[in-house]
């Protein structure tokens, strides 16, 4: 069964739409001392320069809502506090100006307090996520189902939904992530199924780059591809800047964004001459910055050149130190190894 994520409610997190049809955002999250507002600041102003569309902050302690106002002035992303169990740091934050708030309902104590919150949440027209994952969902509902499955995120979920539901609140955007794929992929499906909250779609936990990368794009884009999810974060135990880029990565790759360039190569064989596998990682180093919404390929010999990636805007093909430039599958000239990338890059700056 396909769903679609325009059937999901609209929720307005500053100047980004999530839900409603609208196109699926990036997220990350900053790594820096909560107390250290240098640090954060910087490495807010490196997310938002990588792309990042949200930033979340985690806010422990009264102090760090010092934070919100210095990121507010630096980045033009919008800004979400990260809560746990003390409802008057979300009062405070949403006081200092905060866009969003990630924060589970049932773990702020009595309902004066869930109210206290989703009342001033929605005098200012700020957001909550409710954030369940493997090791939040409550003890009742760990004993109903024996383990964190993905039955149990999803009541866990709408439980918290429920209870900022009594007080006429439901700016809510859903969670439930789990490290482990197949479980988070049917909590998110069954969440789709059962309300029409927009969703953050992620796989928590999901470990260092290499491992956490294909932990993401395995749980993420196969549910982008169902139609499932409105916002997304790559969680990895590294720079958050890398998380962005891998989550943009995971949106080309399922066709959900068509903005920079694209690397299309092989993975060379018996034929190649030339040493692909360098010429690849340097261009990706070389267009790390290019905007441009085109598709390179770096092939490794002419039968896979012009041929099979005849529909790339540019490309190298290699030949015994040598290679060709081709474009739209039109060769262009012949050229030493020595030279291939700088004839390549110059190409590109014409397109």
């Amino acid at each position: 069964m396909m769903y679609t994520h325009d059937k999901t409610k609209t929720v307005y997190v500053g100047k980004v739409k999530i839900g409603g049809g609208n196109p699926v955002s990036v997220q990350s999250m900053l790594s820096t001392p909560s107390y250290d507002i240098e640090k954060s600041v910087a490495q807010a102003i490196a997310l938002e320069k990588a792309g990042c569309e949200l930033i979340r902050a985690a806010i422990p302690d009264i102090d760090a809502v010092k934070l919100i106002p210095a990121l507010k002035q630096a980045v033009n992303v919008p800004i979400v506090a990260d809560i746990h169990f003390d409802y008057r740091l979300a009062l405070e934050s949403v006081a200092a100006g905060i866009d969003k708030i990630r924060i589970n309902p049932g773990n702020i104590g009595d309902e004066g307090r869930v109210k206290r919150v989703a009342d001033a949440c929605k005098a200012k027209n700020i957001p909550i996520r409710i954030g369940v994952n493997s090791g939040s969902v409550e003890k009742e509902i760990l004993a109903k189902y024996g383990a964190p499955t993905a039955e149990a995120l999803v009541e866990s979920a709408l439980y918290h939904a429920s209870l900022l539901e009594k007080f006429d609140f439901d700016d809510i955007v859903l969670s439930m992530k789990s490290s482990t794929v197949p479980t988070m992929y049917e909590a998110y499906t069954l969440a789709a199924e059962r309300c029409n909250y927009p969703l953050h779609v992620g796989v928590t936990e999901a470990g260092t780059e290499r491992s956490g990368v294909i932990a993401s794009a395995a749980g993420i884009g196969g549910l982008l591809l169902r139609g499932i999810g409105d916002t997304v974060r790559v969680s990895l135990t590294d720079d958050p800047v890398k998380e962005v880029r891998a989550a943009r990565d995971i949106l080309k790759a399922v066709g959900f964004r068509k903005d920079g360039f694209k690397i299309v190569s092989c993975p060379t064989c018996g034929r190649t001459r030339i040493d692909l596998i360098g010429l690849a990682k340097k261009a990706e180093e070389l267009l790390e910055n290019c905007q441009k919404n085109i598709t390179v390929a770096i092939m490794g010999c002419v039968v896979n050149g012009p041929g099979e990636a005849k529909e790339a805007d540019i490309g190298v093909a290699g030949g015994d130190g040598c290679g060709i430039i081709f474009k739209k599958g039109e060769i262009l000239r012949k050229v030493a190894e020595d030279e291939l990338l700088n004839e390549l890059m110059k190409e590109i700056e014409k397109l």
